[in-house]
């Protein structure tokens, strides 16, 4: 059951200065801030939530999202600048990060105007590069080796990219931990006992990467969209023309919520704006194969490749 703090929380996380009742350990602390960029409330949403009709839990207002977990919390996220968070007794206080952390943090991103990818997000050779694939694809797997080969992670699970005064895209370091489910850390030889689940009777852990986080914000280059197939090789190849629109918006986060919020119009020129600065990958691998140290061989060859044409470019 969940206790009401003395103290409010401070840290830093997707760009944005955050103060939260609610205990956030997995962000990077920050000093008390004048005004947060976003404030989490604890409150009680009760009478809130049964004033308004509803769909599958969710409710959409100008401006306001409404959305319920059953046996976890009801969460309301306003402006782009409030979430307000209503547990349930005996919640699993993992459980309700979870869903802060995630969804509520991705719908403020959308509310500001910073397109949420799903994904992970890591620095190669000074530039950030996004992993998206559906649930399942070997993302934070991928991630995982990438580190290990001394690569440094900006963000697991949603990817904050805005755009600088020169329409480059820019991703904003979210918080130093990735989600690893069981089958990868046997991959890895690693312990699960080692990490904590990231809610109770789940096999997926957090597994914290703090000497391997990168605190800058940095420029994206490009995105791997990683799928599957049967049996076979690893294949990597560019997406080209309309096929990378429908791939960024495949893979923006919680994507269903950008028409009821009236953000399709915007969404589309985002993504225009990105392309123009990032290109686009896809890499297909069997599906019941642990290929992420070949599929990190390719991705490094195609970097160097794309390394050395902008080089080239540079003395034309």
């Amino acid at each position: 059951m969940y206790n009401q703090p003395k103290e409010n929380y401070y840290a830093f996380a997707f760009g944005l200065q955050i103060e939260s009742e609610w205990p956030l350990p997995e962000l990077i602390h920050a000093e008390e801030a004048k005004k947060a960029d976003v404030t989490i409330k604890v409150s009680d949403l009760t009478n809130e939530w049964e004033r308004h009709e509803k769909e599958c839990n969710l409710v959409i207002t100008k401006g306001i999202v409404m959305f319920k977990i059953d046996h976890t919390a009801t969460y309301l996220v306003k402006g782009g600048h409030t979430i307000v968070v209503s547990p349930e007794v005996m919640a699993d206080e993992r459980k309700v990060r979870l869903f802060l952390l995630g969804t509520c943090m991705g719908i403020i991103l959308m509310q500001r105007n910073i397109l949420p990818l799903h994904g992970s997000a890591i620095l190669i050779n000074g530039q950030v590069y996004a992993i998206v694939g559906d649930s399942g694809a070997g993302k934070s797997t991928l991630a995982s080796a990438l580190i290990k080969q001394g690569y440094r992670l900006l963000s697991d699970d949603v990817i904050a990219v805005s755009l600088d005064e020169d329409n480059v895209p820019i991703v904003s370091p979210a918080y130093p931990q990735q989600k690893l489910w069981q089958k990868s850390l046997d991959y890895f030889g690693e312990k699960s006992d080692r990490y904590s689940s990231i809610f109770a009777k789940e096999t997926k852990y957090a597994v914290p990467v703090h000497e391997y986080f990168h605190t800058e914000p940095q420029s994206l280059a490009g995105v791997f969209e990683l799928t599957l197939k049967k049996n076979g090789k690893v294949r990597l190849s560019e997406v080209e023309s309309l096929d990378r629109f429908r791939l960024l918006g495949e893979h923006t986060y919680r994507q269903y919520l950008l028409e009821p919020l009236g953000l399709l119009e915007w969404h589309f020129t985002m993504i225009s704006r990105l392309l123009r600065n990032a290109r686009v990958f896809r890499i297909e691998r069997p599906e019941n194969e642990f290929t992420a140290p070949i599929i990190m061989k390719e991705m490094e060859r195609m970097i160097v490749k794309e390394d050395c044409y902008e080089s080239e470019k540079r003395f034309v």
